[in-house]
């Protein structure tokens, strides 16, 4: 399904052939072209804004920060500017509350100069302060430019927090094609988990209900094919294909503002890098760019699904492994691999129940009824093998050891990913089955 910007950027959204739902992406506005910064105080009049906040770091302000207030300045339009100054500042409570503070308190929108953090920092303060979020892209590395939600640590969880879609994403193809070749990569390999994330929903559908929509799959279907055809020039610097995987990511983010869930963007492997997250804060340990940990974890989930789908299942053998499961135990061993940030996957469990053998032994009946549509859905995934070759070939890490993550660490991301969220992926369909410690 050939998608375009403007047609995914109706204000009227649009009734869908598939599920019958309306749709709405949200996004109003996103200029990727030479000269869109210059389209700036356009869009500060449209929106009303007549004292934008402008937040970057020491980076992106180089990048694109400076310029911006430029333009402003030459428009007449005041602002303040806030860069923030640590080297690597990370999405958690400390970067909000700097953004709240220094905000002034008659700033009547937003400018975010940046990607990940800043991105989702300015969505964050825009919905408490009721005011238009702006973003000025500076490097195409993650799928969340458009998303109505801010990935960020709170209390030490990977959580997504409601937060506002931007009004206006804004984009300037030289300023994304000078942006460190990693986070090009990162944002390639944000894409790359699309495979597993649309796999992942057909099978939660199917086992679970949850509510699933072919044509906003085939949206993120086309975004993902948009990012690899234009990956290996993208990564060389090349404007145009920096261009087109920041469209692909911005359409990302329009998906999951359609579906209304994150399901269309992320499954699995976002899982595994949330994981590494959390315990690169918690404990130090190595950690890299979100979207290239997705990048390698999207791989090593392909590759358990390929194993899987070598397996026959076995009812008791998958209900003779939830009888000597030990919840207690196994929650002594969350609070060791990942500290405070523990507490919240064990409550969530609590409410959520997926441990409950009456309820296991539903899901594992059905998983047992659909096995055959399993495995079609496996079927549709990339072969690991040729996955890692593209990857290998643009430069993008194939194994958490590149990484600096121990064999170790990353096998107990992939135990641990089942109990982030209340999302039905392969963990939880490996531990149904007993089968995680064999696979995972």
């Amino acid at each position: 399904m050939k998608t375009d910007l403007k047609s995914l950027m109706r204000e009227d959204g649009f009734v869908c052939p598939s599920c019958g739902k309306r749709h709405f992406g949200g996004l109003t506005d996103c200029l990727i072209g030479s000269g869109a910064m210059e389209e700036l105080p356009l869009l500060l009049r449209k929106y009303s804004v007549q004292k934008p906040f402008v937040l970057c770091d020491r980076h992106t302000c180089e990048a694109a920060g400076e310029r911006v207030a430029r333009i402003l300045s030459s428009a007449g339009i005041a602002y303040a500017l806030h860069i923030v100054e640590r080297e690597k500042p990370a999405p958690d409570e400390r970067i909000v509350g700097e953004a709240v503070m220094f905000c002034p308190p008659d700033a009547d929108g937003v400018i975010a100069v940046g990607s990940g953090v800043l991105n989702d920092t300015g969505k964050i303060l825009s919905r408490a302060k009721g005011i238009p979020d702006l973003i000025v892209a500076t490097a195409p590395s993650m799928d969340g430019f458009a998303s109505g939600t801010s990935s960020m640590e709170r209390g030490g969880l990977k959580v997504s927090l409601p937060s506002k879609c931007p009004d206006a994403v804004v984009a300037d193809p030289a300023v994304l094609a000078a942006a460190p070749v990693h986070m090009i990569r990162s944002g390639v390999g944000d894409m790359l988990a699309k495979y597993v994330s649309i796999a992942e929903w057909r099978i939660a559908a199917l086992l679970v209900g949850d509510p699933f929509c072919e044509t906003v799959a085939a949206i993120v279907k086309d975004a993902l094919d948009t990012c690899v055809k234009a990956a290996p020039l993208a990564v060389q610097g090349d404007p145009d294909a920096a261009a087109s995987v920041m469209e692909g990511l911005v359409v990302s983010g329009l998906a999951m503002n359609y579906a209304g869930i994150s399901r269309p963007a992320s499954g699995m492997e976002h899982y595994i890098s949330h994981i590494l997250d959390m315990r690169a804060l918690a404990f130090g340990t190595p950690a890299d760019l979100h979207g290239i940990q997705c990048g390698i974890a999207t791989l090593e989930t392909i590759r358990a699904y390929e194993r899987l789908a070598s397996i026959t299942p076995e009812r008791e053998k998958a209900l003779a492994a939830v009888r000597a499961f030990d919840p207690d135990a196994w929650n002594a061993h969350l609070r060791e691999q990942l500290g405070a940030g523990a507490e919240a996957m064990i409550a969530g469990e609590r409410r959520e129940g997926k441990y409950d053998p009456q309820k296991h032994a539903a899901r594992l009946e059905k998983i047992l009824a659909h096995w055959d549509e399993i495995l079609a859905i496996i079927g549709t995934l990339p072969k690991s093998a040729e996955l890692e070759a593209f990857m290998r070939s643009i430069g993008h890490p194939t194994s958490f050891a590149e990484i600096g993550v121990s064999d170790g660490d990353a096998r107990e991301a992939f135990l641990m990913a089942k109990d982030i969220r209340d999302k039905y992926v392969l963990g939880r369909l490996l531990w149904d089955l007993g089968l995680l410690g064999e696979i995972g």
